[in-house]
């Protein structure tokens, strides 16, 4: 496994087997809150790990025994003008816009607080698996302002509007258990497992075709709020961007000669 560090508080983890990378939140003293810099740094990770074509999946996760991460660093924004908080704006969006653009696969390993960016975070990720520890919400109506990384338009695709609604404007704060059964997170594990089941899942779907993986993503995303019509002119496009790849040549010649694939990856 080789280490990669961006900043002070981003790690990036590539593991040798599986084609499997950990995007990681460390910035413990602070329970990963969001500061400016470490968001300029989950920035800097995501553009690499989008451009490294070995990587075929992506698992976000904390060092915080305690936290995945408990959102915007308030005390830092304490001491910000107005004039501030306009300038960081375009550096925190580059974050979480980071983690949902990329154009692999990603999971989320959620324990403990997960809260406002920090849940937006994990919401920017395809599949979220929390340990029974978590606690998640979206409470920033509570201190004057509103989900600004993604959880007004996220947290409805997930779980619809009128629940998302109630949600964000109680900002209440949801335990595990409750979370697995509204939606707001994808599979619950026992506590202290959330990263081991989160890096199991990432390697069996690295497992796949990288070229599939990343049309499938492509085509889940484009067509999410079109009509059905044009959500199928999008599967379409991404279903021309494999059809004719290597990657669909050795999918068809390893089924049939009953072996496991070798993916060219183009």
């Amino acid at each position: 496994m080789s280490e990669e560090r961006f900043g002070e508080f981003v790690l990036v983890r590539r593991h040798e087997q599986g084609h499997v990378a950990e995007l990681v939140l460390d910035r413990p003293k602070a329970m990963n809150a969001v500061s400016t810099e470490m968001a300029r740094s989950v920035a800097g990770a995501c553009t690499a790990l989008g451009e490294d074509r070995d990587v075929r999946a992506v698992v976000l996760t904390s060092t915080h025994e305690r936290a995945f991460c408990v959102g915007a660093d308030l005390k830092e924004r304490n001491s910000f003008s107005d004039a501030d908080l306009l300038r960081q704006r375009p550096v925190t969006r580059g974050a979480y816009t980071g983690v949902l653009e990329l154009p692999v696969p990603t999971v989320a390993a959620v324990h403990g607080f997960a809260l406002g960016g920090g849940f937006e975070l994990a919401l920017a990720c395809d599949v979220i698996v929390a340990d029974r520890t978590a606690v998640v919400g979206l409470p920033e109506v509570s201190v004057g302002v509103i989900p600004g990384g993604g959880g007004t338009q996220l947290l409805p695709r997930r779980v619809g509007a009128a629940r998302a609604a109630e949600l964000i404007f109680s900002a209440r704060r949801v335990e595990a258990v409750e979370a697995g059964e509204l939606g707001l997170v994808d599979q619950v594990v026992e506590e202290g497992r959330d990263r081991e089941e989160a890096l199991a899942l990432a390697g069996r779907i690295a497992g796949n075709s990288p070229v599939g993986l990343r049309a499938a993503k492509r085509a889940l995303r484009l067509g999410q709020g079109l009509d059905l019509r044009a959500g199928l002119e999008v599967e379409d496009a991404a279903w021309r961007a494999t059809a004719f790849s290597g990657d669909r040549a050795e999918g068809v010649a390893a089924f049939n000669e009953r072996r496991k694939p070798q993916w060219p990856g183009e």
